[in-house]
C-alpha cells in the first residue's frame, strides 16, 4: 500500500504535492557580505525541487538592517533583495515545488565582537554560552521596531514569490529568547512569569505579518518541541505555545529540537531517527492545523510518522543535501538508490559554524551544481564523447565512488579488490558506537556497483606486472589506484611481550583485549575506539527497553548498567586537547559519552615506552607515570598504501591516484577526490 507520505497535503490554501518539506538550514550559498541570492543557491535549490520535494523552506531571511550575520545568510530587510529572491522562487516553482522563506533574527547570536566588532541583542542581558558573550538588552522601542520589521520583511516575501513565510522561534534565536524564562527577565509587556505572557512579542510579530500578507497567505511558526536547556521551556510549554498560535491564526507548526546551547545532541549520527517526533505528536494532539516534524529523518521514518498519523509533514534538510532526488526515488520504490545522509556534519554544519559554504561527505556535487552544469545537465547525466575501459584497484569509498560516476558517464569500469568484500575503511568507520550510519553509505555504493553492473573481482591482489599486461592486451585504457591507507606503528620503545594491537583491528574485532586498556592517540579514531571498548559489557538497548517497560529496575540503576561495562579504559594524548580532529558539532557529544562511560582522558601526556606492565608516559611537568595495562591500543594515524602506484608511475599513460592512497584524510576528502577525478575524464 502506497504511503500517505507521497500524497498531496495542504498548508492554509496552498496545496503541496507531497508531505516532504526541505527543512531550513545554513547553506552559505549567497554573495558574501551582500546576502543576496546567487546562481549557486538557485541551482542548489532547483535540483532539490526537480528531485520531487513538495515544499522547500530556503531557510533564514534576515529581517533587521541594523544587526545581522554578514557571512552566510540571505537578507530581506530591503526591497533591493526582492528581484534575486524572485529568481530563486521562480526556479523552484518551475520544477513543481512550493517555497517558503523563514524570517529570522538571531538575537544574542546575531553578532559578536570576534567577527563583527558588535554585540548581539536580546530580551535581557543574559550571558550566552554559544557566543561566550553577554548581549545588550533591547529597549521597548527597539522591540516594537523589530515587530514592524518582521511585517515589512513578510510583505517583501510575498512580492518575491514565496508561497508561505515561516517565523523562526527555535534553536535559541531571538523569539525563542523572548519565550524562555532563562533569557527573558523583562518586567514590561514583553516579559512575564508564564509562557503565555512571554509570547507577547511573538504574537505581535504574527499580527504584524498577517497584516502585511493578508488573511489567506500561509504563515508557519517553527518552534522547539523542547528547549532542552535547564530552566527553559519544556514540551509542555511547546504545547501551550502551539495552541495559542493556532488561535492567533497561524497555518502550521514546524517542530524541531532544542537550542544550540542544549545538553542533548540534536542532529549527530548517534541521534536515533525521528527521536523528537514525540514532541510533534503531542502538539498534533491539541491543534487542528498541520504539524511538520524535523530533526534526524530518513524516508522509512517519514513514511511511518505520516502513515501512523503522528504528524502531517516531515522535514528533512541534510538528507536532501545528500540526495536531491530522494523523494522521486522513494516514490518509485527505489530505496537502495537513495544516497544516504550519514549524519556526520563534516561537510555541512561543521563548515557553516566556520562561516564556510556547505559541501557533503556523500555528495561531492553539493555547492558546485551550477559551475558543473553542461547544457543544463550535471556531470553524471552527461555521457563522455570518449568512453574508456577503466580498471579501479580498490573498492573503498573513493574506488566505488569513482566507478559509479565513471559508469554513469559511459565508461566501462572494472574493480579489483584484494579482500572478499567491498567497503574499505567503512568497516572501521562504522564500528564505534553512534557511528553506524557510515555503513549505510558503504551499502549504497555496493548496491550501485550491482545496479550499474560494475564487476567487482574479489580476491584480486593486483600486481604491477598483471596490470601492465592487462593494459598491453587492450583490456584497460586507464588505471585508477584506490588502495587506501593502513595504520601507523609508531617508533616507541616496546618491551618484549607487551600486548600491542592496532585500533583498526580492535574495531574490526580481529583481536582480543584484556580488562585494563590504554589507548594511545586521542584523535577521532582514539576517541571512537575508547568508546567502543568502554561500551563492552554495558546494557543493550533492547534489554533496557524490556526492563524499562516492566519497571524492573530503577531509572538510576538502569543508567548505571548502561554506562558501566567490563573494561577499564584510559585514553592518552600528547596534544593539549582530546579529539582535536573531530568536527565542532560532534566533538562535544563524543567527549561527553566517553566521560559518562568512565574513560579516563589524559591529554598533554607523551608516551615514552610500552611495557608489559603498562604504558609509561611523560607529563607536562617532566615527571613520568606508568599507567597499568594488559592491552595497549595504537590509534596514532595512518599512511597511504600506494606502492602499486609507484611501480606503475611512468609506465602507463593514463594512471590516477585517489582517496587515502593519495593522502590519508576523511571520507569526505576521499569521495571528493574520486568525484573530481572521474567527472573530468
Amino acid at each position: 500500500m502506497r504511503s500517505l507520505f507521497y500524497e498531496p497535503g495542504r498548508i492554509g490554501n496552498v496545496e503541496i504535492r507531497n508531505r516532504l518539506v526541505m527543512g531550513p538550514a545554513g547553506f552559505g550559498f549567497c554573495d558574501e557580505t551582500e546576502g543576496r541570492v546567487n546562481d549557486k543557491a538557485i541551482e542548489f535549490f532547483r535540483q532539490r525541487a526537480r528531485g520531487g520535494v513538495g515544499l522547500i523552506d530556503i531557510g533564514a531571511l534576515q529581517i533587521d538592517p541594523a544587526l545581522y550575520t554578514n557571512y552566510d545568510m540571505l537578507k530581506i530587510f530591503d526591497d533591493c533583495y526582492i528581484p534575486d529572491l524572485r529568481r530563486l522562487t521562480d526556479a523552484i516553482h518551475a520544477e513543481g515545488a512550493k517555497v517558503m522563506g523563514q524570517l529570522l533574527h538571531q538575537g544574542r547570536y546575531c553578532a559578536s565582537r570576534q567577527y563583527d566588532g558588535k554585540i548581539g541583542v536580546a530580551p535581557s542581558a543574559v550571558f550566552a554560552r554559544y557566543t561566550g558573550e553577554t548581549p545588550r538588552e533591547l529597549s521597548l522601542a527597539e522591540c516594537e521596531q523589530l515587530v514592524r520589521q518582521y511585517g515589512l520583511a513578510a510583505a517583501r516575501a510575498v512580492k518575491a514569490g514565496f508561497d508561505a513565510v515561516e517565523i523562526c522561534t527555535n534553536s535559541g534565536y531571538l523569539i525563542g529568547q523572548f519565550l524562555s524564562p532563562v533569557t527573558n527577565l523583562r518586567t514590561d509587556k514583553y516579559g512575564g512569569a508564564t509562557v503565555e505572557e512571554r509570547m507577547t512579542f511573538l504574537l505581535e510579530v504574527v499580527a504584524s505579518i498577517r497584516a502585511a500578507v493578508g488573511p489567506d497567505f500561509p504563515i508557519s511558526v517553527r518552534i522547539g518541541g523542547n528547549d532542552f536547556v535547564p530552566g527553559s521551556n519544556t514540551n509542555d510549554d511547546a504545547v501551550v505555545i502551539a495552541t495559542v498560535l493556532e488561535k492567533a491564526g497561524v497555518n502550521a507548526i514546524n517542530v524541531t529540537g532544542g537550542w544550540h546551547e542544549t545538553f542533548l545532541p540534536q542532529v549527530t549520527m548517534d541521534v536515533p531517527y525521528g527521536v523528537f517526533s514525540y514532541c510533534g505528536k503531542r502538539i498534533k494532539d491539541v491543534v487542528n492545523i498541520p504539524v511538520i516534524q524535523s530533526n534526524r529523518m530518513n524516508v522509512e521514518t517519514a513514511e511511518r510518522l505520516i502513515d501512523e498519523g503522528v504528524v502531517d509533514f516531515v522535514s528533512m534538510a541534510r538528507p536532501l543535501v545528500a540526495d536531491p532526488c530522494l523523494m522521486s526515488k522513494a516514490a518509485e520504490g527505489r530505496y537502495s538508490e537513495i544516497r544516504p545522509c550519514v549524519g556526520c556534519n563534516q561537510g555541512c554544519l561543521d563548515r557553516i559554524m566556520r562561516h564556510m559554504p556547505i559541501t557533503c561527505l556523500v555528495n561531492a556535487e553539493v555547492g558546485r551544481e551550477f559551475e558543473n552544469l553542461n547544457d543544463g545537465r550535471l556531470p553524471t547525466e552527461c555521457v563522455s564523447e570518449s568512453p574508456e575501459k577503466i580498471l579501479v584497484v580498490g573498492s573503498g569509498p573513493s574506488g566505488m565512488e569513482f566507478a559509479r560516476i565513471a559508469k554513469c558517464r559511459g565508461h566501462k569500469v572494472t574493480i579489483w579488490e584484494k579482500r572478499e568484500k567491498t567497503g574499505g575503511q567503512f568497516e572501521v568507520n562504522s564500528a564505534p558506537p553512534g557511528r553506524h550510519d557510515f555503513a549505510n553509505f558503504g551499502r549504497y555504493l555496493a548496491a550501485e556497483m550491482e545496479r550499474l553492473e560494475i564487476p567487482v573481482i574479489f580476491g584480486r591482489d593486483a600486481s604491477a606486472d598483471e596490470i601492465l599486461a592487462a593494459v598491453a592486451a587492450g583490456e584497460f585504457d586507464r588505471v585508477v589506484i584506490a588502495t587506501g591507507a593502513q595504520p601507523i606503528a609508531p617508533n616507541i620503545p616496546t618491551e618484549e611481550g607487551t600486548n600491542v594491537v592496532q585500533a583498526w583491528d580492535v574495531l574490526r574485532k580481529r583481536v582480543r583485549v584484556g580488562k585494563k586498556i590504554v589507548v594511545v592517540g586521542g584523535g577521532a579514531v582514539g576517541v571512537e575506539t575508547s568508546e567502543f571498548l568502554a561500551e563492552m559489557g554495558t546494557m543493550t538497548p533492547d534489554v533496557l527497553h524490556f526492563l524499562m517497560f516492566y519497571k524492573a529496575e530503577t531509572p538510576e540503576d538502569l543508567y548505571k548498567y548502561m554506562t558501566h561495562g567490563t573494561k577499564d579504559v584510559t585514553l592518552v594524548e600528547m596534544a593539549p586537547k582530546i579529539g582535536r580532529d573531530i568536527g565542532i558539532t560532534t566533538r562535544w557529544s563524543m567527549l561527553a559519552r566517553i566521560k559518562a562511560l568512565g574513560v579516563k582522558s589524559m591529554p598533554k601526556s607523551k608516551v615514552v615506552a610500552l611495557e608489559k606492565a603498562g604504558v609509561r608516559i611523560e607529563k607536562e611537568d617532566g615527571s613520568q607515570e606508568l599507567i597499568p595495562a594488559d592491552t595497549v591500543v595504537l590509534a596514532v594515524g595512518s599512511r597511504s598504501v600506494n606502492a602499486l602506484y609507484s611501480e606503475l608511475e611512468g609506465k602507463l599513460e593514463k594512471l590516477s591516484l585517489i582517496g587515502d592512497a593519495q593522502k590519508p584524510a576523511f571520507i569526505l576528502d576521499a569521495v571528493r577526490s574520486a568525484y573530481d577525478a572521474s567527472y573530468k575524464l
